[in-house]
């Protein structure tokens, strides 16, 4: 194992830092979790399991940087930290991830090919080969597919991390789909199931086309997409004869699938429709027309299709008036088959034959005809009218959503509002107004939260049902396994008391094809990572977790589940703290993303700046605070890194202070008076999680510290006024060098490392966080503003001799020193350190109470 401690170097440098501690960590493990028996000696961290579908960016760095520095603040703190490292490795950016880069697609109908290999990587392809289609392969050879990939993405991924110098325990890691995490995902679901929290229903849900899958309301994002309004008139019959009734609609192909207009209560100009019926356009249906509050009597023409299904406000309209169900779009996005003959229609056989042309159609091509019926038979007025508006899409999908009807899983969380609301109050929140968000999200819920997906590469639902004499199964009784046989793999699986040879025959069963949200697994992270069904001792020891760190666009979706399968699992919060990281913006200002195209890897940085230098420009961002992409901080913090390294060779090269050295020079007391404060600023905000604040303080000081205390009192420390002063010098520049070093050492790890190195015997990040306790004995009777005084006469003597074109050891033959009376004391208590560092013969006095603190440099 690589021994502890180095020599103090004659030219210090940043070179192979990181190789050479980030060894020493992992071989002594520094960072491992000891269990203390006891939970109020441990800080546990939910940590965010990053998704594992190709590689990390500037964005990952700038957040799991901030949750390291608290990690290492803490365990500094004398707390035993729990700090395992998840990965989310499961769901669509996987499955995406692995038919790009093998060039496959995933085929359920294909049987297991047990011979399968794998396809050369599409990047590795040349000529024709590169072009060729995707090769289609059963749902279990892709999901080995699958597997193999993302375990080598994990491995890259922590190769990453632990160069950053994550202190993670590696021997804690966990992944969101495997075995482990199938049996607490199930376990969990099954659990739910049998309370009467998880339940199925044939319902409409958000539909993604591409993916073909169900889509959770919150992974819904709004995007601006161009559109047209069509004025269509629909007829109704009056005292007058048949009049016109116009809608203004941006979807003229749901037309077929319109079941009644809508219009507000107190509109005047609907009123009188009210309760009655008027007749679609093209297809001739007889439609009721109803009033309700939601409609706008300011959009369009204040009177509206209800279609099943166009948006949200069609659900809730059709739900409340009881209307028929006509779906026309299918899960394909494509246009289904409508029998008008058992329509309310006036010529079904014309409605027909209108409506079979679009059969088939894409829903753009749909429109399209229908527009061109509609202008034929003369039942659009006048021309489109261009818009932009806000349509709703999937948060990684590229189409825009559709409303379909389908059976799918939901957990109750409507019902829920009042005690997950209660629960928000009960975390705190850095920064605390993020909580807002998570109370918005909470109160505007309006249905229960859909986990399952039409996917492949997820969680399965462990359940089959039983299958009828014409093999159609009874999903209203599904069958469980026992929990003890978790997990199981329904697909290939059999229930209890069947056979595999009954699989999918009458009066034999089918396994749930299913399979669960990514959200709904690692919505279980702290269940998880802190060993629920696995460690029971462990699990007491560390939940509920003391901090959930993460990204506040994911306020509504990972923090949000989250909380809500802690509250029906086990009744409490999952965590006390949770701490909100900013987005990273590009030069445009735009979030990056992998989606937008313009993220930045760190790899490059990491070799050009260093880990700490990347490190110090994450920790510059404030917490909850968008931050612009600025390599310029990683060049300030390079340079803050090489200063401690020299700044540190400069003290630790003096003699040493012996045994009984104390402080007691004035400016010395100053000082570390001046550090006391520093000290406390930093550890408060550390606290609270503020490490911003806290890196802040400790650099102004440490600036401070060389730029002008180190100058002040060098030729002190070298022996030349007399040895009491020089011992006061020296112990104080230790115990200064020491303390910050500590409190630099989360932002900074290698480094400061580096330097601990050179006269102590085991590691700064196992040190003791700074108290103020021990810096009393030598700050007492110590004024922080002594320093600053002494600071500013000895810039003004340099500025005076830089002006004159000087070395700043050129002889000054006189200076006189003009200040309020208080202020000449203090100059007074410093005078031979001022003299020695300004190479001062004569140092004069003025005093001028109203004047401010001004220095006359009279040269040789």
């Amino acid at each position: 194992m690589t021994r502890y401690g180095s020599p103090l170097p004659e030219k210090p440098s940043l070179d192979e830092l990181e190789s050479k501690w980030s060894t020493f960590w992992s071989e002594a493990d520094v960072y491992r979790f000891d269990r203390p028996g006891s939970r109020d000696a441990v800080f546990s961290i939910d940590t965010p399991p990053p998704t594992v579908s190709g590689s990390l960016h500037v964005g990952h760095v700038f957040s799991y940087t901030h949750t390291d520095i608290v990690a290492r603040f803490q365990r500094m703190r004398g707390k035993h930290v729990f700090y395992p490292m998840g990965w989310d490795d499961n769901g669509l950016p996987t499955e995406r991830r692995v038919q790009n880069y093998y060039g496959v697609r995933c085929d359920p109908s294909l049987p297991y090919d047990p011979d399968f290999t794998a396809p050369t990587p599409v990047s590795e392809r040349t000529g024709k080969d590169k072009k060729a289609p995707a090769v289609s392969i059963s749902r279990q050879n892709f999901v080995e597919l699958c597997e193999t990939l993302t375990a080598e993405d994990e491995r890259v991924f922590e190769e990453l991390w632990r160069k950053l110098g994550l202190s993670v325990d590696w021997s804690m890691t966990y992944t969101t789909i495997g075995k482990e995490a199938q049996r607490v995902s199930q376990a969990a679901f099954l659990r739910l199931l049998e309370r009467g929290e998880a339940y199925q229903s044939e319902a409409p849900t958000m539909w993604d086309v591409s993916f073909q899958t169900a889509v959770a309301n919150a992974e819904v994002v709004d995007k601006e997409a161009t559109g047209a309004y069509h004025r269509l008139a629909f007829k109704h019959e009056s005292d007058n004869g048949v009049e016109d009734v116009l809608i203004e609609t941006t979807r003229p192909e749901l037309l077929p699938a319109c079941v009644a207009l809508v219009a507000h209560p107190e509109d005047e100009r609907y009123k009188p429709l009210f309760g009655k019926e008027v007749v679609s356009p093209l297809f001739g249906v007889r439609v009721p027309v109803v009033a309700h509050t939601a409609a706008d009597p300011e959009k369009g023409s204040g009177i509206a299709m209800v279609c099943t299904f166009g948006d949200v406000n069609d659900v809730l309209w059709w739900r409340e008036f009881r209307l028929p169900t006509r779906t026309v779009i299918g899960r394909n996005g494509r246009l289904l088959a409508v029998d008008f003959q058992a329509l309310p229609t006036e010529d079904a056989e014309r409605a027909q034959t209108v409506y079979d042309k679009i059969v088939g159609k894409t829903v753009h091509s749909a429109r399209e005809l229908l527009v061109e019926e509609l202008r034929a038979d003369g039942s659009m007025i006048g021309d489109p009218r261009p818009t932009t508006r806000a349509v709703k899409f999937f948060e990684k999908g590229d189409k825009p959503l559709e409303i379909v009807s389908s059976r799918q899983w939901f957990i109750k969380t409507v019902e829920h509002r009042k005690d997950l609301l209660g629960r928000g109050a009960e975390i705190q929140w850095h920064p605390p107004h993020m909580q807002s968000r998570y109370n918005d999200w909470v109160q505007g819920l309006s249905i229960d939260w859909l986990i399952s997906r039409q996917r492949f590469f997820g969680v399965p639902f462990p359940l089959w049902y039983a299958l009828d004499d014409e093999a159609q199964p009874d999903y209203d009784k599904p069958i469980a396994p026992d929990e003890s046989t978790l997990p199981v793999e329904p697909s290939s699986d059999c229930p209890p008391g069947y056979t595999e040879d009954q699989r999918g025959k009458p009066n034999g069963f089918m396994g749930e094809p299913d399979v669960m949200d990514t959200w709904a697994t690692s919505s279980l992270s702290p269940q998880l990572a802190c060993g629920w069904l696995s460690d029971p001792e462990l699990y007491a020891q560390v939940f509920p977790m003391d901090l959930r760190p993460q990204g506040h666009d994911i306020i509504r979706t990972w923090l949000f589940t989250t909380v809500v399968r802690s509250q029906l699992e086990s009744g409490t919060t999952p965590w006390k703290h949770a701490a909100l990281s900013g987005w990273i913006l590009d030069p445009d200002r735009k979030k990056m993303s992998k989606s937008q195209g313009n993220v930045v890897t760190p790899g490059h940085l990491l070799d050009e700046y260093g880990a700490d230098a990347v490190r110090y420009w994450a920790a510059s961002g404030r917490p909850g605070t968008d931050t612009a992409f600025d390599p310029q901080q990683m060049k300030i913090g390079r340079r803050l890194a090489v200063k401690l390294l020299n700044a540190s060779r400069f003290v630790l090269s003096l003699p040493s202070p012996g045994a009984g050295a104390t402080t007691t020079e004035p400016l010395d007391k100053a000082l570390l008076a001046r550090l006391t404060d520093t000290v406390n600023t930093a550890t408060a905000a550390l606290e609270g999680f503020d490490y911003t604040t806290a890196l802040d303080e400790t650099e102004r000081f440490f600036w401070f510290f060389c730029d002008n205390y180190v100058e002040l009192v060098k030729e002190r420390a070298y022996g030349k006024a007399g040895e009491e002063g020089a011992e006061s010098a020296r112990i104080t520049l230790r115990r200064a060098l020491d303390v910050v070093t500590r409190m630099l050492a989360p932002v900074l790890p290698y480094v400061t490392e580096e330097t601990w190195s050179w006269t102590h015997d085991s590691t700064v990040h196992q040190a003791a966080w700074p108290a103020v306790e021990e810096l009393a004995e030598g700050a007492g009777g110590g004024a922080p503003e002594l320093a600053e005084v002494a600071a500013s006469a000895i810039s003004m003597i340099r500025k005076a001799k830089s002006a004159a074109k000087l070395s700043m050891r050129a002889e000054v033959a006189r200076v006189v020193v003009t200040a309020p009376a208080e202020v000449l004391e203090n100059i007074a208590l410093v005078a031979g350190d001022l003299k020695a560092a300004g190479n001062v013969a004569e140092l004069e006095s003025r005093a001028e109470n109203d004047a401010e603190l001004s220095v006359e440099v009279e040269l040789s």
